[in-house]
């Protein structure tokens, strides 16, 4: 029996001239809080397929997935030209081990993601449990550019409710930052900035660290944790660092 079903676009959201949102509504299987599942048309007898994390919350009927649109992708380009009403065919059982029951409980916790890759943090952060297992969470967004930094009316919606527990940090590479700081996330960590924002001393005994991006920003970054003496979360022994690899 196939795991592929019919989605039926609700809404198109662009945020900027290559990043957008789809919202979609199907009769999907529960999911977690940070996993992924597949979209995919149907080329000939040949299935594109990609996978993309949830953005919405597991208890929310509207489908959402951050996008971006990549010119001589096989996918998206064909993703980022559908309009409310037609349809795409979603994977209806979603995957992954990136979510809050895998890490361990902390006093704080580190949400790493560039471009996309912040999609799963903001699942989970619309999870009620991740606000009552960790004191001090940090959102840190890697962006080229001030107008890539999307999602603000949720982001700031989340600071209002939880302004004692909440940093949003954006980390913006190819301008002058509006907000947050300067250059990429591998070079925050290196020169401690990062934690210095934050006014927080992450160590291996009171952080953890969730890292989703492109294999490059998730092997350099696991690199300078792993310097830190910091360990990777394993279900057989519990470390700091827990991944997912963006494509």
């Amino acid at each position: 029996m196939s795991n592929w079903v019919e989605a039926t676009v609700k809404n198109v959201t662009w945020w900027s001239e290559t990043l957008f949102s789809l919202t979609l509504n199907a009769d999907v299987e529960p999911f977690k809080a940070g996993q992924f599942t597949k979209l995919s048309i149907m080329d000939g007898d040949k299935r594109i397929a990609r996978a993309y994390s949830y953005v919405n919350a597991p208890e929310n009927p509207d489908l959402e997935f951050y996008l971006i649109n990549v010119i001589d992708g096989l996918l998206s380009p064909y993703l980022a030209k559908l309009q409310p009403g037609e349809t795409v065919l979603i994977e209806q059982r979603a995957t992954g081990f990136f979510t809050l029951d895998e890490i361990p409980q902390s006093d704080q916790l580190w949400m790493l993601g560039t471009g996309t890759a912040i999609g799963p943090f903001l699942s989970i952060l619309q999870q009620p449990d991740v606000w009552q297992k960790y004191k001090s969470i940090n959102i840190v967004h890697g962006v080229r550019f001030n107008n890539d930094l999307s999602y603000q009316a949720l982001i700031n919606e989340l600071l209002r409710v939880h302004p004692e527990q909440l940093n949003y940090i954006p980390v913006v590479s190819r301008e002058e930052p509006l907000q947050g700081l300067s250059g990429r996330i591998t070079s925050a960590i290196e020169n401690n900035s990062l934690f210095e924002h934050a006014n927080l001393e992450p160590t291996p005994n009171n952080a953890q660290f969730m890292i989703c991006g492109n294999p490059q920003m998730v092997k350099d970054t696991t690199n300078l944790l792993l310097d830190k003496k910091f360990t990777r979360n394993r279900r057989k022994k519990p470390g700091n660092i827990t991944v997912e690899q963006y494509w």
